[in-house]
């Protein structure tokens, strides 16, 4: 009887440990015929598989994707998800709910309504945020990727405080950004970076506990002195990766 008990339970634990197992599906999505070329070109540059591990991800996960631009990580996320968890996209969502979420495989990713109150003031380098909610609770898991430093301070605070709110305790919280010099003053040449102190200091007034730091994309040869979009650095920006956790 014993014997038969021990053979269940290491039965129960492969079936637990395959239901988590998240490499064979990023492979799968990053191989399939549907994805554009353009996103294949960057994934040697965005490592998404040693990235979505860093922050843990498992394929049973409700994750919430902030502002997924035209869906590149979209397209990773869903399909892995799609058997035994939950996709959502929130802010800045039109391109991907226009491209991507009308495709086969994609039916099941839920879009929050979050845009509304988002907008660019005339003259103004940083995108504003007003008052939102996501309107879902317990989530395993937020993400967002090379996106922060494109809102104000009010505006990464409302992100961030609804993060916290949206996620269950010890949910999960994953950061990718450009790096910017520490300490140094705004100018046009880092619009498109942001000091990772402030990102760090900003969680933790929110209440998250940093967890983690990887240097999977970490770039020497990137001085941080010249905007990301231009020829001599775009794809190869150094760009910091944090991870968070709700108490």
């Amino acid at each position: 009887m014993k014997i038969l008990l021990v053979f269940v339970l290491l039965a129960l634990v492969g079936v637990a440990q395959a239901a988590n197992e998240i490499d064979s599906k990023v492979e799968t999505a990053l191989a399939a015929e549907s994805r554009p070329e353009a996103d294949r070109e960057r994934d040697r540059n965005r490592r998404p598989l040693e990235t979505l591990n860093f922050f843990g991800l498992k394929d049973d996960m409700r994750v919430l994707e902030l502002i997924p631009g035209g869906g590149w990580y979209t397209r990773v996320l869903a399909p892995v998800l799609s058997e035994n968890g939950k996709l959502y996209v929130a802010i800045g969502a039109g391109r991907v709910s226009r491209n991507v979420l009308d495709q086969p495989g994609f039916e099941q990713v839920e879009l929050l309504d979050t845009s509304d109150n988002l907008h660019r003031p005339d003259g103004s380098r940083f995108y504003v945020l007003e008052d939102f909610d996501f309107d879902v609770s317990n989530l395993d898991m937020v993400v967002t990727f090379r996106n922060l430093h494109n809102f104000d301070v009010d505006s990464r605070a409302r992100i961030n405080s609804q993060a916290f709110k949206a996620l269950k305790s010890s949910g999960l919280y994953g950061v990718v950004d450009h790096t910017a010099r520490h300490m140094e003053p705004a100018n046009h040449e880092n619009r498109r970076r942001i000091d990772p102190v402030i990102i760090i200091k900003e969680m933790l007034e929110q209440g998250f506990e940093f967890v983690d730091y990887s240097a999977l994309h970490y770039r020497a040869d990137d001085e941080l002195v010249y905007e990301v979009g231009r020829r001599s650095v775009t794809g190869n920006t150094d760009r910091f990766t944090l991870l968070f956790r709700k108490p």
